[in-house]
Parts: structure tokens; sequence; C-alpha cells
């Protein structure tokens, strides 16, 4: 019964290895077999089957020159490998190479044809059959070329883990190892791709694209992970479409309709040659030349699309590329190829046809064609180099090439077993595993640990979740001038491993857009944002890459095209008036140079100059009875405190330091207070020794000169002490004040509001209490006290500083220094004027009044003044007394009372002034004599 069963599988299998797979094939035995697929056409021709007779194979279409020439790569390094000494010495590679038809039908038909060898073999029917001319099994599979076959073919393939190495699909899923467990490959995964396709985009600054997908598992992946990326930049996809080869002609006008209203001018297409084809060709019949294309690899130098029927289209189009490779001799192995010495190779004969347009004698399409009026024969012997076709075009090799490195792949993984020793091998116990009878899983586990130098000076492996580096060529499509076919121009490159920012490199001038212009199109939803604008609030209903510009504010600036954001100007910078740059701000402060410092600086040495005349005036006259009667000590102090005012204000004007910040409020405090102490002391001293009618020596003692200085010393001090804290707790300091557009204030930062309120509020302080005094003391004698003057110029005092109160807070910048420089100007004037300028006047006009004899004459009218009212209210207070005793009712007669001089109100006598009082029928005379002694104690 066992013998029976094996016998049923050994006829089943003889079957299928007669009859199943493809017949078109390229194919030769050796020790060791290679599986390859590539597709040598584009397509399959639809057909329909209705089922009523056996189904037929579906008919392949369209040649593929690229495909072929892949093919020959492989053929080419099995041959090189075999001549080799070094390389699999005595071991004969030998291969069996299917088309795919660019279709997952026919890629898993010749798939199948691998496995089930693998399955006959594993059967191990040597026992009862003699099995020596039987094909050995594959071992290891190049191939396929696009990502949806090889997705099919790999989930085929790694339920058998026989090894497959694809040479062009970059399917980003394929990179999953858990569910393609045999799958490796030679080109880059397209997960780099799609990041370069939007860092390209964002380089030409576009933001509004359309795109366009294969339908399968190398486009949807692949504009998956585009569209991640475009979100990343803030770019936007106006349209977003599938395309397939098999589309209905209505699908693809519909899909040509949508792109042709659309306002984007870039195109993104992830697709194969021929998916695109039928776009193209619709985009062609309707003339539409103003867009761009943005390529992927698979179809950037495809010689499908690259055709100068198509090339008012696609001219232009930017591409990515492969890195390109070099295969020595190749070249010269693609130019020996003949129908006749490739008997191997059932392709070459359909190639031959194709080339040169012909058929070959024994064609089985000259049957099938039944005439030879559109074709003639060929002989098989002609030129190949005479015809230009995408075979010959071997001046960038890089599906090629990748094909050349699968193939040396897998030969030095089977380097390894054959020169591996026991104990050093990667199976159980370390074993090797025998060459001669190795299976497909012992070289997938060997490839995934090969790791060698390939010909270009590449370190290649195939480790778990390892995919080879990214490295792009960027190509542009130009227009022949001979022969006005495509010329692929390398403008740029993409590199994955280069540092962020460094990636990629484009050379703008090579670009040729359109074939012709040298311009960058614009493909945005909204026109650029000028310099000095930004983007703004998006328009409704649209996406956000739809947007209107936005002026900078104030302070802002935007100096390129289409900003984002508008850049704050540096602080001391402000924006122009059409916000494209920064200027850098005006800085103002109080200057001596502008008018408004000059005005300020020559009334303050004015008034330094007026003070000092008047010192120099009191100097000189000193020892008259004006200046005596003034108190001339206190009144020297006096001017040294004005000088001391007028000069603080000084240090207002000019670029505020740190050092003048921290002087200036405390030199106006101190002199202000140095100046309304000595107008206290001085005035508050006469009007004491007044009201005590008569100066006794208790008076002359407690008003003498050291205690009127030590008044002055301790009203001072107190304001000393004021600045002297406020120094050492917050000191003031100079900062530039960068609130005010344009404008950069130099200003002093006073540390503390509250201590310069202490300061100026013990200055008003004291100024109120000299105030109070000196009305008190207004009806004195002139020669001794101003207290009319004094009033004044305190009130002068009070009506300035109460108006710089606001206007300190209300005003910025340099104003506020020119506020407390006029505050002070302003009450040092009135101070001056009103204390000493009458006196002067007197002193330089009127020398006359400047004698003891007027100062005798104002003393003695106001003791009379004083005696006189004594009097009369001594007068009043009996009458009221006698009238509330007394019964009478007459009234009691008036009093007159009448100050009678001889002559003058003052003349001099002999030594004596005896003025006279009458109180009705009575006249009192008062005799009142001034010994030179108490004239000096009041002086």
């Amino acid at each position: 019964m066992k013998l029976v069963l094996y016998y049923v599988i050994l006829l089943g299998s003889s079957y299928v290895i007669s009859t199943y797979g493809p017949q078109q094939r390229a194919q030769m035995t050796g020790d060791i077999l290679f599986g390859g697929l590539f597709p040598i056409h584009f397509g399959v021709a639809s057909k329909h089957q209705d089922l009523a007779a056996r189904p037929e194979s579906t008919q392949c279409v369209r040649f593929n020159f690229r495909g072929f020439r892949w093919l020959q790569a492989m053929i080419f390094a099995i041959d090189e490998i075999n001549n080799s000494s070094s390389l699999l010495p005595n071991i004969t590679l030998g291969y069996r190479i299917f088309d795919t038809c660019n279709a997952v039908s026919k890629a898993l038909e010749a798939t199948l044809s691998f496995v089930a060898q693998n399955k006959i073999d594993s059967l191990n029917l040597d026992e009862f059959c003699n099995c020596t001319d039987h094909i050995p099994s594959t071992i290891a599979v190049v191939g396929a070329a696009g990502s949806a076959i090889s997705t099919a073919v790999a989930n085929l393939l790694g339920l058998f883990y026989i090894p497959q190495i694809s040479y062009a699909s970059s399917s980003r899923l394929l990179s999953n190892k858990n569910q393609y467990k045999s799958f490796m490959r030679t080109i880059p995964t397209d997960e780099y791709q799609a990041t370069a396709m939007a860092d390209i985009i964002e380089y030409f600054q576009w933001n509004w694209v359309i795109a366009v997908a294969s339908d399968d598992d190398y486009g949807r992946p692949g504009i998956e992970k585009f569209e991640k990326e475009m979100e990343e930049r803030d770019i936007c996809i106006h349209l977003n479409e599938l395309i397939s080869q098999y589309f209905e002609d209505h699908e693809i006008q519909a899909l040509a309709d949508r792109i042709e209203n659309s306002t984007a001018k870039v195109i993104v297409v992830f697709a194969s040659g021929p998916d695109v084809e039928p776009l193209i060709k619709e985009m062609v019949r309707r003339n539409i030349t103003d867009r761009i294309w943005l390529a992927s690899e698979a179809w950037a130098s495809s010689s499908l699309i690259a055709k100068p029927e198509y090339l008012d289209v696609v001219a232009g189009t930017i591409g990515f590329a492969l890195k390109a490779g070099r295969i020595p001799g190749f070249r010269q192995f693609l130019q020996q190829v003949q129908p006749k010495k490739d008997s191997h190779n059932e392709f070459v004969r359909e190639f031959w046809e194709e080339t040169f347009n012909c058929y070959l004698q024994d064609s089985p399409r000259l049957q099938e064609s039944g005439s030879t009026s559109l074709r003639p024969l060929c002989t098989g012997e002609e030129d190949i180099t005479s015809v230009e076709t995408p075979y010959l075009d071997y001046t960038h090799l890089r599906i090629s090439y990748n094909v050349y490195v699968a193939v040396y792949s897998i030969a030095h993984a089977l380097q390894d077993i054959l020169t591996c020793k026991p104990g050093h091998g990667l199976f159980a116990n370390n074993s090797c595993a025998d060459i001669k009878k190795m299976e497909a899983w012992q070289v997938l586990k060997q490839l995934r640990h090969l790791n060698y130098t390939n010909s270009m000076g590449e370190k290649m492996h195939f480790e778990e979740n390892a995919d080879l580096a990214a490295n792009y060529t960027i190509i542009n499509w130009h227009r022949s001038g001979e022969h006005g076919s495509v010329l692929f121009e390398e403008v740029g490159y993409y590199n994955v491993q280069a540092r962020r920012g460094a990636k990629l490199f484009i050379d703008k001038t090579k670009i040729l857009w359109n074939g012709y212009s040298s311009e960058v199109p614009f493909s945005n939803c909204s026109e650029d944002c000028e310099p000095g604008t930004r983007k703004g609030i998006g328009i409704d209903s649209m996406p956000t890459c739809c947007f209107e510009c936005t002026e900078c504010s104030d302070g802002e600036y935007s100096n390129h095209r289409d900003a984002s954001v508008c850049t704050k100007c540096p602080n001391n910078s402000w924006s122009n008036g059409n916000h494209t740059f920064c200027f850098l701000k005006e800085i103002e402060f109080l200057s001596w140079t502008e008018p408004f410092g000059i005005a300020l600086a020559i009334c303050a040495v004015l008034g330094v100059a007026l003070t000092a005349f008047v010192m120099g005036v009191f100097v000189k006259f000193r020892n008259t009875p004006i200046v005596k009667a003034t108190n001339r000590e206190l009144s020297y102090v006096l001017l040294f405190s004005l000088i001391c005012c007028f000069s603080s204000s000084l240090i207002f004007i000019g670029e505020p330091q740190d050092w003048t910040c921290r002087l200036r409020q405390p030199a106006f405090g101190i002199s202000f207070v140095l100046c309304i102490s000595c107008i206290l002391v001085k005035t508050n001293r006469v009007l004491l020794v007044f009201e005590a009618k008569i100066p006794t020596s208790l008076h002359r003692k407690w008003w003498g000169l050291n205690l009127q200085f030590m008044l002055v010393f301790l009203c001072t001090f107190v304001q000393v002490m004021i600045c002297v804290v406020w120094l050492y707790n917050a000191p003031p300091s100079s900062y530039k004040n960068h609130d005010i557009d344009e404008i950069i204030f130099i200003t002093c930062n006073e540390g503390s509001v509250m201590a310069l309120g202490f300061l100026i509020g013990y200055t008003c302080l004291l100024a109120a209490i000299c105030f109070f005094f000196a009305f008190k003391s207004r009806k004195l004698p002139e020669n001794f006290t101003e207290a009319k003057f004094i009033t004044f110029s305190m009130l002068i005092f009070f009506i300035v500083w109460i108006s710089f109160i606001p206007a300190y807070f209300s005003t910025y910048g340099k104003f506020v220094s020119a506020v407390e420089v006029i505050a002070i100007l302003a009450s040092s004037f009135g101070m001056l004027a009103c204390i000493f300028f009458n006196k002067v006047y007197i002193i330089l006009f009127k020398p006359s009044r400047n004698t003891i004899e007027e100062v005798r004459c104002s003393t003695a009218a106001h003791a009379f003044k004083v005696a006189a009212k004594a009097t009369l209210k001594h007068n009043t207070a009996s009458r009221r007394k006698s009238s509330s005793i007394g019964e009478s009712s007459a009234s009691t007669p008036s009093s007159s009372i009448s100050l009678k001089t001889n002559g003058n109100d003052c003349e001099p006598t002999s030594g004596k002034h005896m003025p006279r009082v009458s109180f009705g029928s009575g006249t009192v005379t008062l005799s009142l004599s001034f010994e030179e002694s108490r004239r000096s104690s009041l002086m």
C-alpha cells in the first residue's frame, strides 16, 4: 500500500514538472538552481473567460526592454560566478527564470513551479526511481520587481522558507519580518522615499499638491506615509487618487477631469510605469502641459513613460532614482546577445523581434499573425548596437545592479556553507549544512547572517528588521535636442544617513521646468504673502493651506515671501513702515545738545550766576543794616544752598548713568532741605524776638548763632538719613525703556517710589512749617524779615511741587527728567527772587534806606503798633467791665488813638525818637532807646 502511494505521488509530481509553469522561460541546469522573476512584459491582455471551454493562459503584452536587461544581469552574474575560481569552485549554478508580466497571477504561476519542485525533493523518492535527470530544487529566488507582486510571492515562498531577494520592491510593508519570513531586498524601503518627496515639496515651498498612487501594496502604503509627512509640514493635498493600469476609460477620464480642474500644479505619483501610462495618455490627449510630476523610483526612469510623444506633458518631471552601480563587462555581454547563441533563453527571440520590428523565420508569433506584411523577416544576425533601445541604456545601472548584487549575495551565502567548518556552523550544535544536500531554509539561515562587501565597496547584510540605507539620485527629465528623446539629468541627491538639514541637495540651476523654464512653478492654494505680511486666517470651507495674508503688527517684520509668522524685532529695534525689516530705535534722553536741554542748562547756569551775584553783593555790603538785619550768616548758607539747588538740576541733563541716577535725587533733596531750613530758622528767630517785646539775655542765649546752625544741621541730617537708607536698600539705576515704539528712552529707575515720596514729602513738610511762621511774621519790620516774600515764595514752592506730582507720573522718557528740572528751577528762582531781589535792589539802588536810622524808624513804628494794639485791647476790656457794673445807661465817650510825630513819620533827633499816643483826653508818651548791644543781638 505504501509503495502504491509513493508511486501515485511520483506520477503526479512528474506531471507537475513536465506541464506546470509558464512555458516561456530562461533555463539552465546546474548543481544548484536559482529562481528568477522578471517583468519581461508590462501586462497581460484582458480577455473575458466564459468558461465554455478549458480556460487558456492569459497572454502577456508589450515587451519590457528594461525588464529583459534585468534578466540579463542575473544571467551575467551567474556566468561570472561559474567562471570564478575563488567563489563556489567546482560548483555550477543553474537558473530558472520566468516572466511575471507585471501581474500577480503570472508571478504566482511561476512561483508554484519553484515550490512544487522543492516539495518533490523533500519526499526523497530516490529509492523508488532513478531521478538523476530531474531538475534540482530552487534554493533561492531573485525577484520580483513590483511590491504588489513580491508581496504575493513572499506569502507563498515564506510557507516553505525559500529565500527571496527582491531587486525593486520597496514597499515598507515588506519590512515586516513576522509576516514575510523569507523576504529580503537589495533596494531601500520607500519609507524614506515618501519623506524625501515631502522634503522636496517643502524645499520648493509648495503647499498645494495632488497625490496619485497605484491601487496595490506599493502605492497605498507609500502614499499613506507621504500623507503623514505632509501633515507634519502643514502641506495640503488637494486630491488623493488611486490608479491602475486596469482602469476603464471612463475612470481615467474622470480622474483627468479632477486633475485638470484642480488649482494644484504639482502631481506626486507613487506607482509603476504601467499604472501611470493610461493617465499620461489622457493628459497628452487633452494637452495638459502645465503640471509638474514628482515620480517615485518605480517610474522615474521608466521607458514606458519616457517617450518623445509624452514629453509635452512629462518634461520637467522630478524623479527619484536609485544609486547607480558599476558592473564590469556587462556592456559587452548585452551587445553579444543573439537568438542563435542564447537558445537557453526563450525571451531573446521576442526581444530580437521587438528590437528590429521583425519576425524570425520559425517564430510562433509569425504563425499567429498570419501575415508578414506588417513586419519583415529577420535573420537573427542584425547589429544590436545600431538600434537605440532602453536595453542598451547602461549609463546608469540601478535595478540591474541590484539584481547583480542579489545573485552575488546568494552565492556568498553558499560560499559560507561550502567553507563552513564543523563546530563553527549556524545550525544545531554549531554544525554545518552539506552543500550537496542542503535545503532552502538552510540557505535562508545563512543569508540572515551574511555580511560581505560588494564590488562597490558597500557592506551587504540581511539581518532581521534591517533595511538598506536609502540614498537616492534626484533626476530631471530633459528634452534631447538631437532626437527629441528624454534625458535623465542628475540635479541632486538625497542621503538618509546625513544630518538633519543636509539630507537633500538640489542644484536649481540644472532644473528645467516643463522642459524649458528655469522659474520654479507656483503650486499653492493662496498667493504667497509678500514680505511684511504673514499667513492669516484661513478661508472658510477650505484647507488650512488656503489663507488670507495679514500685515505684521508694529514691532514685527517678515523679510521673505509666504511667512507663516512675523518675527518680533529685538528690543533695540523697531519695524519699518512696510514691516519688512527692523531698524535700530532712536535712543533718547534729556541731552545736552538738544534745544530743550540747552535751555534748561542755561536756566540752571543763570540761576547759579544770579545766586553767586547776590552772594557777592551780600558779602560786599555785609556790614550794612539790611544785611545784618537779615542774619547774614544764615543768608550765606541760604545762598549756598540755592547754588546747590540750581547745580543739582544739571545732574538731570545728559545720558543717565548709574552714578548720576544715585546722585541727582539726594543732591536735589538735601539742597532744598538745607535752603528751607535756613529760611525756617531765620524767620522763626526774628518772630520769637519781636514777640518777646524786649529781648532778654535768655533770648540772646537761646537764639545764638551756634544753635541756629545746629537746627539747620538737624533738619538737613534727617534728609541725609532718608537718602542713605534709600541708596542702601533700593539704589536708583539707569535703564533702557523699550516700551515706546521706535524710541529707547534711557531713564533712571528710582528704585523706590516710596523713598522718593519721603524725600519730597519731608521737604514739603519743612516748607509748610516755614510758610506758617512766615505768614505769622508777615507784619514784622521789613528790614528784619521778608515774611511776605517768603510766604509768596513758599506758595510758589507748593504750587510747583503739587503740580509736579501728577506731571511726574503722567510723563515718560526724557520728559520725566525735564519736569523735575523745571520744578527745581522754578522753586529755586522763586525763593531767590522773593527773598533776595528786594534786598539787592535796596542795597544797590536805594542806599538811603540801608541806614541805621531807617532800621530804628521801622523798629519803632512796629513797637508803637504793638503798644497801641495792646492799649486798645486793654481799654476795650475796661469799658466792658465798667458797663457791666454801672447802672448808668449813658453811652461811653469814644476813644481815639492817634500816632503823632513831629513832622515826618520818622525824623532823626538827638539820639531819641519819642512818638506820642493819644487815648481820648490823655496823651501817653513812650520813650524807646536802643543800645548798641541790644541792636547787635537783633542783628
